[in-house]
């Protein structure tokens, strides 16, 4: 496997520069489709300019395919939505064979988000993709439950989140990010095990457990009963998690939502974070993305401001 190689990306003719580093990757904005909104990327490519994307990461996968969990799948929720898919995919092999090949042809990083229910298949997948070409870094999905602990979380145990992240990183040579689920109270602990064991970065944060009940009927309003909460109204508890584990790590933050509009991707920065991720906002525009590439720069020139990494970390206190 060849390294990613670092690429010189130009400043837009506008004069206001979207360029932004996770680690030492080079990202042309800030301004990433998240895993699992956004399919595998190549799905998308009749409707979006994959090219003005800062990064893809494509639909999770796993070492054997998967069918994901009974419909329905999701349901709309006051600011957002609640999704139960289950981590249906192809496989990380299908991926490879049949998906892969298509996104090289864009000249945008392609994160593989990486799940497992052991430490050993969060493993062999890596070890799978560190053969393929074409992949700028790996995003390990540690809200799993894991099979060999009771089905407890990685993500929700320090000791746990140490474990996988340090054999993920023994496993492959390209940036580890961690994505983290949104541990109110103990985001740091958690984002500071990933840190200590190898992350390069962690993504801050998963959707949140959420149950909703159809009253009439008396059930789940999902196939699965419960499920996870994305979208516009977890955005000011996501800024905050980011904010707290900003203060205790020294790798970078990408943040996670509720991003809809240019001044979200600012409140994430301001709050610490490198780049953002963007997810729930694609099923009502598949655009969405594209969109706010386009309105973030426009807002940048309102506000006078140059180089969009000049906000990171500026909060004031």
């Amino acid at each position: 496997m060849s390294s990613p190689e670092r690429v010189r990306i130009p400043v837009r003719p506008s004069g206001v520069d979207l360029r932004v580093r996770v680690g030492s990757l080079p990202f042309k904005n800030p301004i990433i489709a998240a895993c699992g909104t956004f399919g595998y990327g190549i799905e998308f490519a009749e409707l979006v300019d994959l090219n003005k994307l800062g990064g893809i990461v494509v639909k999770g996968l796993s070492l054997e395919p998967m069918a994901g969990a009974p419909a329905p799948r999701m349901c709309e929720t006051p600011s957002g939505m609640v999704n139960a898919i289950g981590l249906q995919n192809i496989g990380v092999r299908a991926f490879i064979t049949d998906k892969l090949p298509q996104l090289r042809k864009y000249d945008t990083p392609i994160i593989a988000n990486v799940f497992g229910h052991t430490i050993a298949e969060y493993v062999e997948v890596i070890r799978i993709l560190e053969d393929a070409e074409g992949l700028a870094a790996y995003e390990l999905n540690i809200s799993c439950p894991n099979v060999e602990r009771g089905g407890i979380e990685y993500g929700t145990n320090p000791t746990l989140t140490a474990e996988v992240v340090a054999a993920a990183r023994k496993a492959g040579k390209r940036p580890l990010w961690v994505k983290l689920p949104p541990a109110v109270g103990t985001i740091g602990l958690i984002a500071k095990a990933a840190e200590t064991n190898g992350a390069d970065a962690v993504v801050i944060a998963n959707t949140y457990p959420a149950l909703c009940i159809d009253a009439h009927t008396r059930r789940s309003r999902l196939g699965s009963t419960a499920g996870g909460l994305s979208g516009a109204g977890i955005k000011p508890i996501t800024v905050r998690l980011v904010h707290e584990a900003g203060r205790v790590i020294s790798i970078p933050i990408i943040g996670l939502g509720g991003i809809e509009r240019p001044p979200d991707v600012a409140e994430y920065l301001l709050a610490g974070a490198s780049a953002v991720e963007v997810g729930t906002a694609h099923f009502a525009d598949p655009r969405a993305s594209e969109k706010l590439v386009a309105g973030l720069e426009e807002w940048c020139r309102d506000e006078n401001l140059h180089e969009i990494s000049s906000l990171r970390g500026s909060l004031k206190a």
